[in-house]
């Protein structure tokens, strides 16, 4: 089942992503994304092997950023890829398909695709502005993903869309109740001073609505 809260780790200083996992794990988080950008490949596949034995003991699932072969090196639950990472097909014959595999959007013809691929879900953004994607120059903003939901309602689609960029708090309830699945975020998480317990805060609003 594809949880409604996704917590993306990122690269900081002072915060190293494996303390960023325990963290998001042991404040309730059930899915955990390791999104690392600027580390090389033996280092990225230690963290990542760390991070699997941390949400294996946590009960959650740890999915990792674009690259579909450190998931199977590390034994992964899944992979999430972005629209210039290898094709979702091409995923889904080297995963096999009990290993869960997530795509990046930002149109209903981006949502279309990846449902007739083979996707488990589609994060779909940038709500607002986020610090974690500088090149982003558009938001979608309540209104967008209102369009979504009601176009995949007549096309009778049913596919989990998670909402992401500059997600807080207050966010969650509207778009929920438009009917987008859940909520990926990053960092109105690990940005701040108390990332426990904004990780709980999270768990408990998406649980609630």
């Amino acid at each position: 089942m594809i949880s409604k809260l996704h917590v993306i780790t990122q690269d900081l200083d002072d915060l190293p992503h494996i303390e960023q996992v325990e963290l998001a794990c042991k404040s309730g988080a059930k899915w955990i994304q390791l999104r690392i950008k600027d580390t090389n490949c033996e280092k990225w596949r230690a963290i990542a092997k760390d991070a699997v034995k941390i949400c294996r003991s946590y009960g959650a699932k740890l999915i990792i950023n674009d690259s579909v072969q450190m998931a199977i090196e590390v034994d992964a639950d899944g992979v999430h890829l972005g629209k210039d990472d290898m094709p979702i097909h091409s995923a889904r014959a080297l995963l096999g398909k009990d290993k869960i595999i997530g795509g990046t959007g930002s149109t209903i013809e981006d949502i279309m695709e990846l449902s007739h691929s083979g996707a488990d879900y589609a994060v779909i953004g940038p709500y607002k502005y986020t610090p974690t994607k500088k090149n982003m120059n558009i938001t979608l903003g309540l209104l967008k993903y209102k369009e979504f939901v009601t176009e995949m309602k007549d096309k009778f689609i049913n596919f989990p869309i998670i909402a992401i960029g500059g997600i807080h708090l207050e966010d969650v309830p509207s778009l929920l109740k438009l009917g987008v699945y859940g909520v990926a975020v990053s960092s109105a998480i690990f940005s701040t001073s108390i990332p426990g317990q904004m990780v709980k805060s999270f768990q408990n609003i998406v649980s609630s609505v």
